[in-house]
């Protein structure tokens, strides 16, 4: 049985300051800097005073296959940096940085207010109210400014005053930099309270050091200490499930720093810096719209763009072996998965990074041929991985004709068949592999041979989360749906120009006066894209009334004639006679019959009409979570 690649111990608090000092304890240069504010400080030493657990650490011997880039805990002396650590802090950064910082350093803490702003700090415990039982440990904790006196709020009378090592005797306030060693700070104490008279209050300082300072001289912390063998993939494992300090590091941060350690900054790649524009503002600008905030590609993530590269980097690896004469289980797989990403080399990322940048580039351009203009209608961001992936491989011959019909194809097979929902890295890679040789004539990949809709999905579709809701909005608009009151079909400019969103046919207001149930009235056959002007005519009145008032017109909206109405119906697969008739279970049937010719179209899979039931069953909304009128999106507003 394999050994434990890990040991747990209890280490002295002091010693650890020691070793952050020295340099022999650093960070992984993740550049990520310390942000712990005054009251998160002021709560660390309440909880070490008392001698309160506080959390363990969690340590990484140097020197195995996991090189990372070190750098000293901020405010560690110049020296610290020429020093070769012997382990690194993974998990404790802020903890054990605000704890070096306010005692060891010797300096004035840089931190931040409850307000969010920036301020220098000294802090003190006042003695008396830290050995007063009825006192919330932390009200003892105090921070102080720069020049050490605190002052009323208009700043002109001096309150407390703890310049001087006097002044701080007289007020009983101790400093936190001195915790570690208050023999000094005691024997000036002891001189200026001399005399029988103050025998009291040298006997307070000492049971202060009895109570207080020695919980911090003896204070110990539990520190995991990973060894040296210790994988990448543990590494990142123990950052996601363990890193209690704030938001935990990803495999992005872990590439980031052993990039850094070849002299690579790709946080700089990702983010930019002063006067440089970086990868995740570019595809936040890609295809964005006037007035909005964002594009298409904005939420895709530095782990999705590192997958991307991954897959061309792993598929180079297996055909190097092909070409070795190997076969079956001796060929590496392609993948992007996190051990993928952790094992990506530098030199692999700057081969492929532009390539594939411009995959998710064109990616964007292929989702708005598909009307799919906002991330708020995305109906898988997993999708655009392996899309941008095929984009960049095949360059611009996606644009050709047959290509882009067979990737149009395989797009909607992955929405329609809800393919990308969970478990997706197996078919991104698989996906990758297949559908570039399916455009040059060869089978047909998985994600399309497997995709099975079931015809009775359309009347279970009724929230904005399902993938399949979104696409078939989308696929109205495709197919030249045009809107009931202008006529416009939906393009980009009338799409945000009109604020169109999806919307009842059958207004939710007419199906509830029927007696007809959201889980029924909510479904994607009862809806379509409209303009919210046109939605604001419709409101809650029986269709035939609401087509009779576009027939009519008025002050604003120009009388619409009969035959050009009935068309404008019909380009959103909706029955004109049906709906003047105000049949609802006859414009359903008719309408999902329409729905999922469309869908066959889209897909080239006929959609299987049986009778056996999927597993598990649908879950109603409540009232209030049940989407009957779309809300228009925060960007919409800002066009409005």
């Amino acid at each position: 049985m394999a050994g434990s690649t890990f040991q747990t111990n209890p280490y002295d608090l002091y010693k650890l300051l020691e070793e952050c000092q020295s340099g022999i304890l650093q960070l992984p240069d993740f550049q990520r800097s310390w942000v712990w504010d005054e009251e998160r400080i002021r709560s660390l030493l309440a909880s070490i005073s008392r001698s309160f657990p506080v959390g363990a650490l969690m340590t990484l011997n140097s020197g195995g296959s996991v090189n990372f880039k070190p750098r000293p805990v901020e405010g560690a002396p110049a020296e610290a940096k020429n020093t070769l650590p012997h382990s690194l802090l993974l998990d404790g950064q802020q903890r054990m940085t605000s704890m070096y910082q306010v005692t060891l350093r010797g300096k004035v803490v840089e931190t931040v207010t409850p307000k969010n702003k920036k301020v220098k700090r000294w802090f003190y415990i006042d003695i008396r109210k830290a050995l007063d039982a009825t006192v919330d440990r932390e009200e003892a904790i105090v921070g102080v400014p720069e020049d050490r006196r605190i002052r009323t709020d208009f700043g002109r009378e001096v309150v407390l005053d703890l310049s001087t090592p006097e002044n701080e005797y007289k007020a009983l306030m101790y400093p936190v930099t001195q915790v570690f060693d208050w023999d000094r700070w005691q024997d000036g104490f002891d001189q200026y309270w001399r005399g029988d008279s103050n025998e009291s209050v040298r006997e307070t300082f000492r049971k202060f050091k009895r109570e207080v300072l020695e919980n911090f001289k003896y204070y110990r912390v539990p520190v995991i200490a990973l060894d040296r063998s210790t994988s990448k993939e543990a590494v990142c494992v123990v950052f996601e499930k363990v890193n209690t300090g704030g938001k935990p590091l990803d495999a992005f941060e872990l590439v980031t720093a052993m990039y850094a350690s070849e002299g690579h900054e790709l946080r700089k790649d990702w983010y930019g810096d002063d006067g440089y524009k970086g990868r995740h503002r570019r595809f936040v600008d890609t295809l964005r719209p006037a007035g909005s905030e964002a594009g298409i590609i904005a939420n895709v993530s530095n782990t999705d763009f590192l997958q991307a590269i991954s897959m061309f980097y792993t598929r180079e690896r297996r055909r190097e072996a092909e070409r070795a004469g190997k076969t079956g289980k001796e060929l590496p797989a392609v993948i992007g998965n996190r051990q993928a990403l952790l094992n990506l080399p530098l030199t692999a990322y700057k081969q492929y990074e532009k390539q594939v940048e411009s995959g998710f580039m064109q990616a964007a351009k292929f989702l708005h041929m598909l009307h799919i203009y906002r991330i708020f209608d995305l109906p898988y961001q997993s999708q655009i991985v392996p899309l941008a992936a095929i984009i960049a491989d095949i360059g611009d011959a996606w644009e050709h004709e047959a290509n882009r019909v067979k990737l149009v194809r395989w797009y909607w097979n992955g929405v329609f068949g809800e393919l990308y929902g969970s478990a997706v890295e197996s078919r991104i890679a698989r996906d990758f592999m297949e559908v570039p040789r399916w455009l040059q004539g060869g089978q047909e990949p998985t994600t399309v041979s497997e995709t099975i809709f079931r015809a009775d999905r359309l009347k279970t579709m009724r929230m904005r989360l399902s993938a399949a809701y979104k696409g078939m909005n989308a696929l109205l608009m495709q197919e030249g749906a045009q809107d009931f009151r202008s006529g416009q079909k939906f393009d980009h400019t009338v799409f945000f120009g009109e604020n169109v969103d999806i919307h009842h046919i059958f207004p939710q207001d007419w199906c509830k006066r029927h007696g007809i149930k959201p889980a029924v009235f909510d479904s994607i056959i009862n809806k379509t894209p409209l303009s919210y002007r046109t939605n604001r005519i419709i409101g809650g009145v029986a269709p035939s009334e609401y087509l009779a008032k576009l027939e009519k017109g008025d002050k604003q909206t120009p009388a619409i004639e009969r035959n050009r109405l009935d068309t404008y119906l019909r380009s959103h697969l909706i029955e004109p006679e049906i709906l003047r008739h105000d049949d609802f279970e006859k414009f359903m049937s008719e309408r999902q019959n329409h729905l999922l010719s469309l869908i066959e179209k889209a897909t080239g899979k006929t959609p299987y009409k049986g009778v056996e039931q999927e597993d598990g069953v649908d879950i109603d909304a409540d009232e209030d979570a049940v989407e009957s009128e779309m809300v228009i999106s925060s960007d919409c507003q800002e066009n409005a």
